[in-house]
Parts: structure tokens; C-alpha cells; sequence
């Protein structure tokens, strides 16, 4: 892809911030993924002008999907000039990171691995059942947990997106069953 001045090189300008993202590249993909029915999850900038790109949708994502996102992503940022070397739309995995409030709503009743920025009950990593979220998500929203602590008694841990530095679902597989 040629790189004329008036190209926005997002992936330079994330180079030079260490890999951080950029807000506006955000925007975009989020912007025309919306408009296909997909659920931006997230997107990270790798080595040698990579761009990744996760997907979803609650009824899952096929490789359809992957295809139809990818060929109206490269469209758009043709046309909005977002500089890019490579590009790959994927899903987000059986262990799918969540990170918006509206990802814990989804969610309730599901296994997940949490790990939090700062100690509580003496530790940051905790794996349980995410509770249902009262009321609107929002950034101040209480998410609940249900853990098992050393003992094996349940207790339920309460924190809010600030307070998380990652969280996870945990992949429930069931080879025995015939189900799909």
C-alpha cells in the first residue's frame, strides 16, 4: 500500500507509542463492522504493519464472516486512509477476552477468568460464574463473580471495570456429547 502525505499512518503512529491503540483506527472499523451486523471486539496492531482485526456476532462467527468483514474492511480503510500492510479478521475464540460493560451483561452464567489490577480478598486472579449485571452496563457498573475460595466455599467478588486488568471466558468443551 503506497503512503502518500495525506495517509493517516495508524501504524506508525502506534509503533511510536509503544503498540498502544489508536482511537481513530478504532473508530473506523468499528464504524463499517457495525454496518455489516459484526460486534467489534477488539484489534491490535502487530510486527511489520499487521493489522487484527476479532469479530463477533451472538450467533457465533464462520469463516463467511471473517471473509465479507475482511473484504469491506479493506474498502474502508482504503478509502479512510488507514495505512496497513496486512490484514486478518478472525473470531474472538472460544476463550474470548471481554472488556466492555456490555460483554459482562452478555455473558452472566458463563465461566470466566479475571485478573484484577489490585489485590482483593489477597489476590487478583480469580475464576467463577459471572453474575448478571443490575441495571444499564456502564464503566461504574458492580460485575459479580462466584468463586470458590480455598476451602471450597462459594463467595462472590464484586468489582468494576477499573478495577480489571483482563478477563476471559473459560472454554467449556464437552467431547462426549453428540451435540454440536
Amino acid at each position: 500500500m503506497g503512503r502518500s502525505g495525506r495517509t493517516l499512518d495508524l501504524w506508525e503512529n502506534a509503533r511510536r507509542r509503544g503498540g498502544g491503540k489508536v482511537p481513530l483506527a478504532q473508530a473506523v472499523i468499528e464504524t463499517a463492522l457495525m454496518a455489516l451486523g459484526y460486534e467489534l471486539v477488539d484489534h491490535e496492531w502487530s510486527s511489520g504493519g499487521l493489522l487484527r482485526v476479532f469479530i463477533d456476532t451472538p450467533a457465533g462467527i464462520t469463516i463467511e464472516d471473517c471473509e465479507r468483514a475482511s473484504h469491506h474492511l479493506s474498502h474502508v480503510l482504503t478509502v479512510e486512509n488507514v495505512a496497513y500492510e496486512r490484514l486478518e479478521v478472525s473470531s474472538p475464540g472460544l476463550d474470548r477476552a471481554l472488556r466492555k460493560p456490555e460483554d459482562f451483561a452478555r455473558f452472566a452464567g458463563q465461566k470466566v477468568q479475571v485478573k484484577l489490577r489490585v489485590p482483593m480478598a489477597g489476590r487478583k486472579q480469580f475464576e467463577g460464574i459471572l453474575q448478571p449485571v443490575a441495571g444499564a452496563p456502564g464503566p461504574q457498573t458492580r460485575i459479580g463473580l462466584v468463586f470458590e475460595d480455598k476451602d471450597a466455599v462459594e463467595k462472590l467478588l464484586e468489582f468494576t471495570l477499573s478495577e480489571l486488568d483482563k478477563a476471559r471466558l473459560v472454554p467449556q468443551l464437552d467431547f462426549r456429547s453428540n451435540k454440536r
